[in-house]
């Protein structure tokens, strides 16, 4: 009589099995992917990478224990690592980190590691995307330039020559920039600065090369919430030179003033000048992103800042939720439309306060207007950023939270939105419709006739 054989499985497979780490899909990740083994199970994968690390890991699997066993194991040993060493997480280190595994049940550490290896290479394809060359290179100008539908290509009527070659060189360094993203409020005090600075930060963390130009002349702030007061751009062979911090170039009005108590009293041709200025003399260099903190209102600085840029990638709305931004915002909105500017969507800030002492949630202002904007003007609703004292404190540093505190719940809420911008703008989406609009508009409808 022939014994049965015995399978032994190891304690690690069981501890992972019954209790799997990192389990269930996160709040945050920006790198994703799902795989069907041979075997017929599913496993989903999400990364969060931040400065080219994987910070976190976590799975799903519809399939067996010895499946759960190797998504737990996987993403344990993922985290911590650099994105190349996570992505190279193999079978084999799956199966030697569990102590070893049935033959049969092998493929589960083959499915694992592919679906890490294709998370990890979903996050560098979305990078890669946001980072590809402008459209022309370093030295090239409007007399070499192939791209017969640039604007700069001939002289317009009753254009000078003096116009004629300014615009040609506000054309060559603008053909640099890759993606363009300008950051609008209705009205003042909202938090538009700081949500432009963070946008510009996360981007810079993405891996991406941004540089950030502040036109709120009569407020700039973005000195201060970056920790650059009392820094000075330089003139180099006629190019005014960014001041650099940790990956993003910076050029504010701020940095020009004599004193920070100093106002700007200027009319709308002065700001117009200094504007075309700050975008045809900056020596941006090629550019993954270029982000843009206007000004509040609809008045010449936003206006000009589109005329000039030309084709921009999208508008940023900034509102808080009581209804007295709310009014404005929509102006906003308008606004945009009228020039055909892409709304990429809208940002909530200062949403509800969450206790740091017990975790209760408070909406200490008037709850939801961010979401009932986005539906009622059809727009994406791209979240809401929390009242968090950490904010000012960071703001106040020069210190962005999405750096300092990006686990705070303001940091987690920004880090969301950056990534959402991102995506959008890497996918072409702010050329597109929303793909929300249809099911808004039905709700808003409903709504509105419940009884049609």
């Amino acid at each position: 009589m022939e014994n049965d054989e015995v399978v032994h499985v190891s304690a690690t497979v069981i501890e992972h099995a019954q209790r799997p780490r990192n389990y269930g899909k996160p709040t945050l990740a920006n790198g994703h992917a799902r795989i069907t083994g041979e075997c017929g199970d599913t496993m989903e994968m999400w990364v969060m990478v931040r400065d080219e690390v994987v910070e976190r890991a976590s799975f799903t699997t519809d399939g067996c224990a010895p499946s759960l066993a190797c998504g737990s194991i996987a993403t344990t040993l993922a985290e911590g690592k650099s994105l190349e060493d996570a992505a190279s997480v193999s079978q084999d280190d799956i199966v030697q980190a569990l102590g070893g595994l049935p033959t049969e049940v092998v493929h589960c550490a083959a499915l694992a590691s592919a679906t890490l290896r294709a998370a990890c290479e979903n996050y560098a394809k979305a990078v890669a995307q946001r980072r590809q060359p402008a459209s022309s290179s370093e030295g090239a100008h409007c007399g070499s330039c192939t791209d017969r539908s640039c604007t700069a290509q001939n002289r317009r009527p009753n254009e000078t020559e003096e116009e004629f070659a300014q615009r040609q060189k506000l054309e060559q360094r603008l053909c640099r920039i890759r993606h363009k993203i300008v950051v609008l409020s209705g009205k003042g005090g909202v938090g538009k600065s700081t949500v432009a600075v963070n946008l510009a930060v996360g981007l810079a963390q993405d891996g991406c090369t941004v540089g950030l130009l502040d036109v709120d002349f009569h407020g700039p702030s973005v000195p201060t919430m970056l920790g650059l007061e009392g820094q000075k751009p330089y003139s180099h062979d006629g190019e005014l030179i960014p001041v650099e911090r940790n990956g993003v170039k910076v050029l504010s009005l701020g940095f020009f003033l004599e004193s920070p108590d100093d106002a700007v009293i200027w009319r709308g041709p002065m700001k117009v000048g200094v504007i075309r200025q700050l975008l045809q003399d900056g020596a941006w260099g090629d550019l993954d992103f270029l982000v843009i903190d206007c000004p509040p209102g609809t008045g010449d600085e936003p206006l000009s800042v589109f005329q000039l840029l030309g084709k921009v990638d999208g508008a940023v709305i900034v509102t808080t939720p009581q209804r007295v931004a709310e009014i404005d915002v929509r102006k906003s909105i308008t606004f945009c439309r009228k020039l055909s500017v892409p709304v990429l969507g809208v940002v909530e800030n200062m949403g509800a306060f969450a206790c740091p002492h017990c975790g209760k949630t408070t909406a200490i202002l008037r709850d939801g207007a961010g979401k009932r904007i986005a539906e009622e003007m059809r727009i994406r609703y791209l979240g809401s950023i929390p009242v968090d004292p950490l904010v000012a404190e960071t703001s106040d540093d020069g210190s962005p939270i999405i750096e300092t505190y990006p686990d705070s719940a303001a940091g987690l809420s920004l880090r969301r939105t950056v990534d959402e911008i991102g995506r959008l703008v890497a996918a072409g989406a702010s050329h597109a419709t929303c793909d929300t609009e249809d099911k808004q508009k039905e709700t808003h409808d409903a709504n509105r006739h419940p009884h049609s």
